[in-house]
């Protein structure tokens, strides 16, 4: 599987299918051609895009009906749950984090602010989404045990590279893709030292992408 980061917190995932998360970056300009989306949370930088894509849209309840409204194709689901989406499986996990649906004037009600763990082709990933740090991401590794794990370290809005750390650690996933930094001055953050500590001091491997970069994974 390749992770193809185009940058903050859209990520694709690429393999037999490619899944798209949270299809926002500065301009608009996602190049990849997802056969799924995933939405974290109704966020105009997360679920940016997703309204012109003519694939499902993985996301929760609230933003799947919005979604309908606007014509799109949508599964809906909430957190706790697990559904399989041709052939890729998608567990919804709670995030802390507001959620809102900003394009409609004054804004609406979003659901609840999630991550995903998505599985495909042997490979599994999880996606933060918009979160603080907390104790129960020690039972997302000893559930779903990821490969990779993406985590927000922007601070500010969301962890930031402090709380990184920890959450790399409550995790466990042999590799870890720091996300959702450095796309506004409000959230710049320098990952170096995040990356060194947890490469010197655990069996962790962190892989810092730029944006377009992206990283091969196999079992």
């Amino acid at each position: 599987m390749k992770i193809i980061y185009p940058g903050h917190a859209c990520v694709a995932l690429q393999g037999s299918r490619c899944v798209l998360i949270d299809p926002f970056v500065p301009g608009g300009e996602i190049r990849v051609r997802p056969d799924l989306v995933a939405v974290t949370h109704a966020h105009a930088d997360h679920m940016g895009i997703a309204p012109t894509y003519s694939v499902p849209i993985v996301t929760n309840n609230e933003i799947a009906h919005y979604l309908q409204g606007k014509g799109c194709t949508t599964e809906a689901m909430n957190i706790g749950g697990t559904i399989i989406v041709d052939g890729i499986t998608f567990t919804m996990i709670q995030a802390l984090h507001s959620s809102w649906i900003e394009e409609e004037g004054i804004g609406m009600y979003g659901g609840s602010a999630a991550g995903f763990v998505i599985s495909m082709d042997g490979i599994t990933v999880y996606h933060a989404g918009d979160t603080g740090l907390f104790s129960d991401m020690r039972l997302i590794g000893e559930l779903y045990h990821p490969d990779v794990a993406l985590i927000p370290v922007g601070g500010r809005f969301t962890m930031g590279p402090r709380e990184g750390m920890m959450a790399a650690e409550f995790i466990g996933a042999p590799v870890v893709i720091p996300i959702h930094y450095n796309t506004f001055d409000k959230i710049k953050q320098d990952v170096s030292e995040f990356a060194r500590a947890i490469n010197e001091t655990t069996d962790i491997k962190v892989v810092v992408l730029e944006p377009g970069e992206e990283y091969e994974i196999t079992k």
